[in-house]
């Protein structure tokens, strides 16, 4: 009885916080200025800047009209090597593509337990005075060793899409050898988010970080750390009622507070990060050889396919196999992972609620497309959501089309800007000679497009004479133009006008 009452109470938490009220998960409301009446689109690099000691957050300004359009903001983070994200929250979920490089990361979810401890395997501490006069009744103290307990730890790495729900805390660290940076998506129209609803508030559990506004006003790498700096959770409260709360001294409490500490809101890591984790993918296949492209970890009982333990010791109620250790990332850059390929052309890997189902409750997903040299992508358009398109490597000629029929987009995109493409506007895309890669963030859980041209078009879905009525054109010219593409949605490059080529009425 006491596990099914605990395993109701946890599933209902997550109903709460992951899928916000009980109504519709994006929340969209009419806004005076019409938002999305939108005769100009442009090429968005971020506005604000905000160094910290061990990286940098770039802001876009979501006071942007396609942003209000879309109820999104966006940030760019780029974490050095040893570099620690102090943990945070805020009010509307987040989608993240890892652009370079791989960490790990930890979500503090309330109701789940601390399934990663270190066992046999304890860690040495250096203790005080205080801990001395405390002795070894202090929990997680054994014979003067300090043994950890924590929620799970997840790795990634480049090409990852991480799933962020709204009000979950969450920390990252770089313990690779090159900078990580993360390009986030705030969807902040969602429902989950009852704050603002032009950029949400950013809560953070350590550390005097800056807050990250956007807007015109710029700050330089050189800005001086502490300057506009705010508090995190803790600073607000009396110093006494803190140390009371977490039974601590009151000179650690002054130190959850931070006064004094102007490092920003990522910080450097001295000697490196020691936590409790499984070993990386990676390692395992470099240990073991090659891993089943399943995710099996090579007849290791102990560990399920997201890391974690199958010890019973780490079992109470089963709910950590279920909510708990929920996939909360997907590759998108893995070639073999392609849901469209033309050797000639490209690929197009997308995720959402079928392949990550915690999409479900953020109602957003996202699209990682490359193009080879001067390949193109058919003209469609998103039925269902806005697309945030962001360049990854090489350029494309982007074009856009209104519901007007009006040319709202001409221009090329290149690495590190975005252009934001709302519900049903058309759009085409071609790579230039160095190829065009980029990720697209979208709107809903199960986003979907239709091309205009190729086999899968809405054109060649019409009979030839209707076709023919429509454009004005002879029953050859319009079975030319159902026909003439057999490709689905990439395109190779034409070269010679190949694209005149004609296919003859049988």
């Amino acid at each position: 009885m006491a596990k099914s009452t605990s395993y109701f109470l946890i599933s209902c938490l997550f109903f709460v916080l992951f899928n916000g009220c009980m109504g519709e998960g994006r929340f969209r409301e009419f806004q005076q200025g019409n938002e999305c009446q939108i005769d100009r689109l442009t090429a968005l690099k971020p506005t604000n800047w905000i160094q910290a000691e061990a990286g940098l957050t770039e802001v876009w300004d979501s006071n942007e009209q396609e942003f209000r359009c879309a109820g999104v903001s966006v940030i760019r983070r780029t974490i050095e090597p040893h570099g620690l994200l102090l943990p945070s929250f805020t009010s509307a979920p987040e989608l993240i593509y890892i652009e370079q490089g791989n960490g790990i990361t930890g979500m503090m979810i309330p109701g789940c337990p601390e399934t990663y401890e270190s066992g046999s395997q304890q860690f040495q501490v250096v203790e005080d005075e205080r801990i001395r006069e405390q002795g070894s009744r202090k929990i997680g103290m054994r014979g003067g060793r300090f043994q950890d307990q924590h929620q799970k730890i997840r790795h990634f790495r480049e090409g990852d899409i991480l799933a962020m729900p709204a009000g979950v805390s969450h920390w990252a660290y770089n313990n690779g050898d090159q900078p990580l940076v993360a390009v986030i998506l705030i969807d902040t129209a969602n429902h989950a988010n009852q704050l603002d609803k032009n950029f949400p508030k950013r809560f953070y559990l350590a550390g005097k970080p800056q807050q990250e506004r956007s807007g015109e006003h710029q700050f330089s790498r050189e800005s001086r750390r502490g300057e506009r700096n705010t508090g995190n959770i803790f600073s607000g409260f009396e110093t006494r009622l803190l140390a009371e709360s977490f039974g601590v001294s009151e000179e650690i409490a002054q130190k959850l507070q931070a006064e004094q500490d102007d490092r920003g809101n990522i910080v450097r890591v001295q000697e490196g990060l020691h936590v409790i984790k499984p070993p990386s993918r990676s390692w395992e296949e470099r240990e073991q050889g090659s891993a089943s492209r399943e995710g099996r970890h090579h007849g290791r009982p102990w560990e399920t396919e997201q890391g974690g333990s199958r010890d019973s010791r780490y079992l109470p109620n089963g709910v950590e196999e279920t909510i708990c250790s929920a996939r909360l990332a997907v590759n998108i850059d893995d070639p073999f992972e392609a849901d469209v390929y033309t050797p000639e052309a490209g690929r197009l890997t997308t995720v959402n609620s079928f392949n990550l189902p915690i999409l479900r409750h953020l109602r957003l997903s996202a699209a990682k497309g490359v193009l080879y040299g001067n390949a193109m992508m058919a003209p469609h358009y998103n039925l269902n959501a806005h697309n945030i398109m962001y360049c990854v490597r090489g350029r494309g000629r982007i074009q856009i089309v209104n519901d007007e029929g009006q040319s709202v987009f001409d221009e090329e995109l290149s690495r590190g800007q975005l252009v934001v493409v709302p519900q049903n506007f058309a759009i085409v895309k071609q790579a230039f000679e160095d190829g065009f890669e980029w990720v697209s963030f979208k709107t809903s859980e199960n986003a979907m497009f239709q091309s205009l041209a190729g086999r899968t078009s809405a054109i060649r879905s019409l009979p030839v004479d209707v076709v023919s009525n429509i454009y004005q054109i002879s029953r050859e010219e319009a079975f030319g133009l159902k026909f003439n593409r057999l490709e689905t949605t990439l395109f190779r490059s034409s070269g010679p006008r190949e694209s005149q080529r004609r296919i003859s009425i049988a």
